[in-house]
């Protein structure tokens, strides 16, 4: 998604298909999770080539739009006119864009940039992508070393997404906010920095949302809680603070403020929302319907009960149980 095509903080429903299906790209099965032990059944090799990760933000140079020209097409097949863009730059995006338009006889190649560059996600990530493709076995380790290494970005997010693709919806949760807002003209860039020196509570949320939306989790972490402080009180600075803080390997975190704040405030339909959408992500879809139910009754001429009244149009489109 190009960050020209919306705002920074675009209030359109979250993908609901993502919390109802798992992506085919990289399943992974029992045999294929390595915990440092040999498989009894060694991973196989995959034909194609692996998927590219790339993700620039709001980023809008003239190298970002070629990357993003080179992605595309890597995506439609057309590698060799990928490669001829990814091999004008040198950033780490260009060479591991490089490097996977050469696949499979880049994969020594990539392993280096892996060694080279320990500490990158973007490049840990793209190791372990590579290794689930060969069918040599590590992905798991890599994705790990990504997620952990550089939790703010959306390169950790990604290889978590790899890590509990069974388990969870992919991406995270973002926060809806219930109050009105317009964040028109500007290029995305210049709505994230206006957000960020926004220092009112609506505008320490908004800030949050658009992190949540370009990958960085801990910082809208963050945004979320200045928020909160600014308004102890506040029902969306309280529900935000409650989103912000789900995390795959901890999602207590996020229901364990959030559900009291069903006795707390009743009637607020933005707490039955966000609940629905967090039990989406734990693929609990009979009960994330009945709290997006909730919310649509619970206030029902506001923009959060119209929201989750798409959510559950979306449902029936789609036959769920």
């Amino acid at each position: 998604m190009s960050p020209r095509s919306r705002t920074v903080v675009s209030v359109a429903s979250i993908a609901l298909l993502a919390a109802l299906v798992v992506a085919t790209v990289a399943v992974l099965s029992a045999d294929e999770r390595d915990s440092g032990a040999v498989s009894a059944v060694q991973p196989q090799p995959r034909e194609g080539f692996p998927p590219l990760e790339l993700s620039l933000g709001v980023r809008d140079d003239a190298e970002a739009r070629e990357l993003r020209r080179a992605a595309a097409l890597y995506e439609a097949g057309r590698r060799g006119e990928a490669r001829r863009i990814f091999g004008r730059f040198d950033s780490l995006e260009s060479k591991l864009g490089a490097a996977f338009t050469a696949w499979p006889a880049s994969a020594d190649r990539i392993e280096q940039l892996g060694a080279l560059f320990p500490r990158s996600a973007l490049v840990q990530l793209h190791v372990g992508l590579a290794r689930f493709w060969a069918g040599t076995g590590g992905a798991l380790s890599a994705w790990r070393e990504a997620r952990d290494i550089e939790p703010d970005t959306p390169y950790a997010v990604r290889a978590d997404d790899l890590i509990h693709l069974d388990e969870f919806a992919p991406g995270l949760p973002v926060f809806v906010p219930s109050f009105p807002y317009s964040l028109e003209g500007g290029t995305p860039a210049a709505q994230l920095e206006s957000l960020r020196g926004a220092s009112h509570l609506r505008g320490r949320i908004l800030y949050g949302v658009a992190l949540q939306r370009l990958g960085r989790p801990v910082s809208a972490r963050r945004a979320f809680a200045e928020a909160l402080k600014l308004a102890p009180n506040d029902v969306d600075a309280l529900v935000a603070d409650a989103v912000g803080r789900y995390d795959k390997s901890n999602p207590a975190a996020a229901f364990s403020r959030l559900g009291p704040l069903t006795r707390r405030f009743p009637q607020a339909a933005t707490v039955r929302f966000h609940l629905g959408v967090l039990l989406l992500w734990q693929k609990d879809v009979k009960e994330a319907k009945r709290q997006l139910r909730l919310a649509r009754e619970s206030e029902p001429r506001s923009r959060i009960a119209r929201e989750a009244g798409r959510y559950l149009a979306e449902f029936e489109q789609v036959g769920t149980g």
